[in-house]
């Protein structure tokens, strides 16, 4: 929201305060509970609170809104409808409608106040149901949680509309304080960066402005936390020796994310399912693999560096001795530069003779995508290239992937071929193995070269590991101009659910995070 609709929403509260009264309706049926009233022009011109018989929402319909009578009907809707995949409805839905098209120019927004029954600390917004998109579209709100209601601006003569929540977003719980740019700032886990939050100590009501510059904390560590504060605008509203507070955020502006999607919603809003701008994309199961979700999962594309995990799961099958000592040869990286200049491949820079042990190798591949690597570990395989690559063409066959194909090892070829459907059910299988899972998901791998002495410290490249939203038990990422930013993530539910999702052709690597993270929300919530 930003700080014009905030002053309006300031004088929002005058105008209710100040209302003359209110039009209770009558109800017609049983079903759909209907009030209906008639406003003529001495009404309208005076100014009216509308509202049904439960007083659950009201219509603010101030002087010069309406510049005819009408009759306005407002239904609370017992049917069923699609609801937003990634809200909780909090109230009923309701329908309301100016019966005289021409009282109303959308020349103005009037406020409506919506009470809801559930009560909970998450972000909430009023959103009204759109045909043309299917979808469920956010209006500008303020929330009372105490009060238990919200109010917002529209500026339509018809409208479905209910209250929802963000399961995921705190509003109101604890806060603590760290020591780093010192402002006012403050660091979050729901809000991007450049965000800025009207931060509440509801111990004394006393109120800091803050912008978000930082990512934190971790909720799976502190769960009640909402935010954490830069330790000067902590100071500001409690003293630093309380640690913790409890506090609650008003947002009034919520910067774009890294997809330039605001809380990963655009212009059509949010439908019963998810929308992906990547070219094919998939959830399955990872137990029965089962699918949830698909978008083209059977077009098939190039899939860059996401071989490597059949690469090394057809190593793995030789049953090599992790520990065990190899020299590298530079000849291993003359594969990769068949097809990319020798700037452009992603390597382990390591020289000619340079000894490590395979286990050094194997992270390196998946860890780091490194190209070179993934090739000396076929050398010391003990099995012909050609040979090794065709195990692995005959592995994906084995394991029910059709149309996976590979004419080298690492992904640098765009000929290395799948589909998203096809890359799930390959990842199903190749997870099975707990080194492949643990060297896929480690933040970061540091080892020594036995012989040279020469410190490596690899950083994994998908970086959703690195925020630790989710229990990510299985990761490759994937790039090539041909192939666009390829991602695989699977991703535990409890003991004994996984969900692996494949996204294959998005536009950036940003985009490829932001899409892949959306899916994870869908499937956990989706899973059977």
């Amino acid at each position: 929201m930003n700080i014009k609709n905030k002053k309006i929403f300031i004088l929002s509260t005058v105008i209710f305060s100040l209302f003359f009264g209110n039009l209770v309706l009558s109800e017609k049926n049983i079903d759909n509970k209907s009030y209906s009233i008639n406003l003529d022009y001495a009404t309208i011109k005076k100014g009216y609170t509308v509202t049904d018989e439960s007083k659950k929402l009201k219509l603010s319909l101030v002087p010069e809104i309406l510049n005819q009578a009408t009759r306005v009907n407002i239904i609370k809707l017992n049917e069923e409808m699609d609801l937003p995949w990634r809200l909780e409805k909090l109230s009923d839905i309701y329908q309301f409608e100016f019966i005289n098209k021409n009282a109303y120019d959308n020349h103005k927004p009037f406020y409506i106040q919506f009470s809801y029954d559930k009560q909970n600390n998450n972000y909430k917004k009023v959103f009204f149901y759109d045909k043309n998109f299917n979808s469920w579209r956010p209006l500008p709100t303020k929330d009372f949680p105490k009060e238990k209601f919200v109010r917002s601006l529209i500026h339509l003569p018809f409208a479905r509309i209910a209250v929802f929540s963000y399961p995921e977003i705190l509003t109101s719980g604890d806060a603590s304080w760290y020591a780093y740019k010192p402002g006012n700032y403050a660091a979050s886990p729901d809000f991007p960066k450049g965000s800025k939050l009207r931060v509440y100590n509801n111990d004394n009501n006393k109120f800091v402005d803050v912008i978000i510059n930082d990512y934190g904390p971790d909720r799976k560590l502190h769960q009640k936390r909402v935010i954490d504060l830069e330790k000067n605008a902590f100071a500001k509203i409690a003293k630093l020796g309380c640690g913790i507070i409890n506090i609650s955020i008003e947002p009034l502006y919520i910067a774009p994310g890294i997809d330039g999607k605001i809380l990963e919603t655009d212009d059509s809003g949010i439908g019963k399912n998810p929308k992906t701008t990547v070219k094919s994309a998939v959830i399955i199961s990872g137990d029965s693999g089962k699918i949830i979700w698909e978008k083209k999962s059977t077009e098939i594309l190039p899939l860059a560096s996401l071989t490597k995990i059949v690469a090394i799961k057809t190593f793995l099958d030789t049953k090599p001795s992790l520990d065990k000592e190899v020299a590298y040869s530079i000849k291993d990286e003359e594969h990769n530069y068949e097809y990319v200049n020798k700037w452009e491949s992603a390597r382990l820079r390591v020289k000619d003779g340079e000894t490590m042990t395979i286990k050094d190798l194997l992270y390196a591949s998946l860890v780091g995508s490194a190209n070179n690597a993934v090739e000396t570990l076929v050398r010391v395989s003990g099995l012909d290239r050609n040979n090794f690559i065709a195990l692995m063409n005959n592995n994906v066959k084995k394991w029910g992937a059709k149309s996976t194909y590979f004419i080298e090892p690492t992904g640098l070829s765009p000929k290395n071929v799948s589909s998203a459907i096809d890359y799930a059910i390959i990842s199903k299988e190749v997870l099975k193995n707990p080194i492949i899972q643990k060297a896929s998901t480690i933040k970061e791998y540091i080892f020594t070269t036995i012989n040279t002495k020469n410190r490596h410290r690899i950083k994994n490249t998908n970086n959703l590991i690195k925020q630790n939203k989710f229990n990510i038990t299985g990761s490759k990422t994937g790039y090539l101009d041909e192939a666009g930013y390829c991602l695989m993530t699977q991703v535990k539910k409890d003991f004994n659910k996984n969900l692996i999702i494949v996204t294959m052709g998005a536009k950036t690597r940003n985009i490829s995070f932001a899409e892949t993270e959306k899916l994870i929300k869908f499937g956990l919530k989706n899973y059977d």
